[in-house]
Parts: C-alpha cells; sequence; structure tokens
C-alpha cells in the first residue's frame, strides 16, 4: 500500500472513530435540556392528552421538562413535515398516530415528508378504538336509525373529521351502510366535538379520549363502537358490527418517531424513557380513562408494524372508495 493510500486509510479511520465518539460524547450527556415532543393534531385531542401523560413520565425519569408543541392542520402533515427537517439530536419528537405514518401516503398525492425515510422509529406506545357520536337532538337513536335517516336524504346528513383515523372511519361506514353522506374536514378531532355540540354537522366518529366525556355528560349521544368487542367503559355502547353493519371494524394507533439521523444510543435511550413512562401515573390514568391499550415496541419493531399497518390502510381506504387528493 502507498504511503498515500496509507495516509487516506488512517484519515477515515480517524474520522469514523471521531464521529463514533462524539456520539457516544452526545448521548452520555442527553437530554441536559429541554425535550419537545411535536404533536400534529389540536389541544385536547387525544394524541394531546396522551404526550402531556407521556412527557410527564419522561420528566419524573430525567428531570428535564418536556415540552408539547401542538401543530395541527393538513391531516398532521404541517407537525410531522416540522420534525422530519429538525435536528436529529433527540430534542424534537414526533408523537403521532396511524394518521401521518400510515394513512396519509394513501390519503394524499403529494406529503411534505416521507413517513419512512425522514424518521427513526422509537416505540408503539398503544392501540384504540373510536366511538360514533351525534347531537342528542337527532332523531337517530341507534345506528340503524342513522342510516335509515341517512338512506332518506341521501347526501344532506354531514360527518365531521379532524384526523385520517376520523375521516376513513366515516368514509368506511358510508361504504358498508350504503349511506350517502357529506364530509366535512377539520383541523383536530376537538373542533369538530365543538361543531357537533352546536349541531353545525350531524355525526363524528370520534377517538374515545375527546368523545366518551362528552357522551358521559350527555352533551352528545354515543351509537356505536367501532371496535370489534363494546368498550368497558361504554359497556351499554354496542359495536356498530352488532347495531347494524355486520363485519365493521375500525381504530387507531399511537407512536413516537425521531428525525432521521438521530444517534442510535440517543434513540435507545428515548425508547426507554417512553416505555418506563407508559407504566407511571399519568400514562396509566390516560389508558384507563380512554380504553387505549398498552403496547409498545423495539425501534425495529414499530418499522415493521408500521410497514403493516400501511398496507391494511391502503386496503381500508381503496375499499372506502377514496380517491387521493
Amino acid at each position: 500500500m502507498s504511503i498515500t493510500r496509507r495516509f487516506a486509510a488512517a484519515a477515515t479511520l480517524g474520522l469514523l472513530l471521531g464521529t463514533s465518539l462524539a456520539s457516544q460524547a452526545q448521548a452520555a450527556t442527553w437530554p441536559d435540556h429541554p425535550i419537545t415532543f411535536v404533536v400534529p393534531f389540536g389541544a385536547g385531542s387525544a394524541t394531546d392528552q396522551f404526550a402531556r401523560a407521556i412527557g410527564q413520565g419522561v420528566t419524573e425519569q430525567t428531570g428535564q421538562p418536556v415540552v408539547v408543541e401542538n401543530k395541527p392542520g393538513a391531516s398532521a402533515m404541517i407537525g410531522a413535515g416540522e420534525v422530519a427537517k429538525a435536528a436529529a439530536d433527540g430534542y424534537t419528537i414526533l408523537f403521532t398516530t396511524n394518521t401521518s405514518q400510515a394513512a396519509n401516503p394513501h390519503l394524499y398525492k403529494k406529503l411534505p415528508y416521507d413517513p419512512v425515510s425522514d424518521f427513526a422509529p422509537i416505540t408503539l406506545l398503544g392501540t384504540g378504538g373510536q366511538i360514533m357520536v351525534v347531537n342528542p337532538s337527532s332523531p337517530a337513536h341507534t345506528v340503524e336509525e342513522f342510516i335509515a335517516l341517512a338512506r332518506k336524504e341521501p347526501g344532506k346528513l354531514t360527518f365531521g373529521s379532524g384526523s385520517s383515523s376520523s375521516r376513513v372511519a366515516g368514509e368506511l361506514f358510508k361504504q358498508m351502510a350504503d349511506v350517502d353522506l357529506l364530509h366535512v374536514p377539520y383541523k383536530s378531532n376537538p373542533l369538530v366535538i365543538t361543531d357537533l355540540l352546536g349541531g353545525q354537522i350531524d355525526m363524528m366518529m370520534a377517538d374515545m379520549a375527546t368523545g366518551l366525556p362528552q357522551v358521559k355528560s350527555g352533551k352528545l349521544r354515543a351509537l356505536g363502537v367501532t371496535t370489534e368487542q363494546r368498550s368497558a367503559l361504554a359497556p351499554d355502547v354496542p359495536t356498530i358490527a352488532e347495531a347494524g353493519v355486520p363485519g365493521y371494524k375500525m381504530g387507531y394507533w399511537f407512536g413516537a418517531y425521531a428525525p432521521a439521523g438521530t444517534p442510535a444510543d440517543i434513540v435507545s435511550r428515548l425508547h426507554d424513557l417512553l416505555v418506563k413512562a407508559t407504566t407511571m401515573e399519568a400514562a396509566q390514568r390516560f389508558y384507563s380513562q380512554t380504553g387505549t391499550h398498552p403496547e409498545t415496541t423495539s425501534p425495529e419493531g414499530l418499522a415493521e408494524f408500521q410497514k403493516a399497518e400501511t398496507e391494511k390502510w391502503g386496503e381500508i381506504i381503496k375499499k372506502a372508495g377514496i380517491q387521493p387528493a
């Protein structure tokens, strides 16, 4: 080997060692300032509530504050796009759902981020179901009555959604119940709840965290749940499948992602912190109050789960007849 080639090889090795040592040094001191959870939905949404619960657990473990930033709009694309461009240092985390990571690729022709290559998966955090709700003034007291009402006046009844999960649940209901409903999009699910309470729209497939409290307070009426089994939190509410739409089933999931290129040591540390946080008081309270099922994975496990979910949501969206916008 020539002196020049030996020098180049030594320089390359030195650069690699230096990079590795720098990464290890960074991981050793991380976190030394506040961590930001970017939630691509509005304040009060299920994702927002869950992010704050998990953030509390992370703060209790590290002593560092966790700041939750709500970046709603464009079906979670605004928040996800910001995290995709953020510094890969472990201080900016996308706290999101299947909306941004599995459904959007099938709902939109162009995204401001790549759900796979722009992120480093950390862990799955939970799965949940939705609840079909209407205003108490609605003449529909059951799923069958709502279907009959919709068939009587095709295209007149509306349903709102502030996430892809909520939208696709409504679209799938339209397809399987053979009814014509008008979809009204919102930036986030709490905004849909507000208009449903005010009578501006007729129906919503709400996540349990935002819909169930309104049902229990009598402000909204529940017609059915989207899961295969009835919810222990609302045992008197039938599943949509048993209430008039056989075979109907929908749900959603939560997951955490760092920007692509985040050092593996920091991703591993984040994983351990988040998984531990799911077992702590604030997260356990969220799980129990919303019917969300605790479920965590390795970073590799989340990547595999996301891949399978992307294929599943693609099939559901295609079956529902939704054309990419």
